[in-house]
């Protein structure tokens, strides 16, 4: 038997095995098995659009409640927080996150532009992969959280939403012009 026949086996069981135990299990950008009382399990399929959400760890707070927002609103946010799983290699399983992305949401704050390190790098990411992006597609959002300055190789080409004062308008604003762009490029 060949080790990758023999770790597929091993995942096959330890899906069988969350679904025996009423978990759903999600494969990322694929869908989720969910547990069926009827069939033992069902595959739904991804269908909401993907949005990644990049902040400093000093606005987690406001991160969480945008992933709360944008999952109520029907889409399929991904925070670190809540995908990373243990042991993954977190620097590879974001960029496959942002690759596989419909959105990209950048949180700008006071904080956050004048941080180095891991935000930093996801922005400079997701704008190489705005280059594989028709120019008519959306898909980087820059947010701010707060009256602070976006930098200006973004701010010379995309426009940016406000979600101050007003988190509720900002919000609307953001979630119409991301189905709009889901509803304009959706596969035929």
């Amino acid at each position: 038997m060949s080790e990758n026949s023999h770790s597929s086996g091993q995942v096959a069981r330890l899906v069988r095995q969350c679904l025996a135990e009423g978990a759903i299990v999600e494969i990322d950008g694929l869908g989720s098995f969910i547990p069926d009382a009827e069939r033992g399990f069902r595959f739904q399929a991804r269908n909401r659009p993907k949005v990644f959400v990049a902040y400093v760890q000093e606005d987690a707070p406001a991160a969480e409640r945008l992933f709360e927002d944008l999952e109520a609103a029907g889409f399929d946010p991904w925070l670190d927080r809540r995908k990373l799983l243990p042991g993954q290699n977190w620097p590879r399983s974001i960029e496959e996150a942002i690759d596989t992305s419909d959105f990209f949401l950048a949180c700008f704050s006071h904080r956050s532009v004048k941080k180095k390190g891991g935000f930093q790098a996801e922005i400079r990411y997701a704008l190489d992969c705005t280059q594989r992006v028709p120019l008519d597609q959306i898909f980087l959002i820059p947010a701010r959280l707060d009256p602070c300055p976006v930098p200006l190789r973004i701010q010379r080409e995309t426009q940016y939403i406000d979600l101050f004062p007003d988190w509720d308008r900002g919000l609307r604003r953001m979630v119409n012009a991301m189905r709009r762009q889901s509803m304009n490029h959706a596969p035929v």
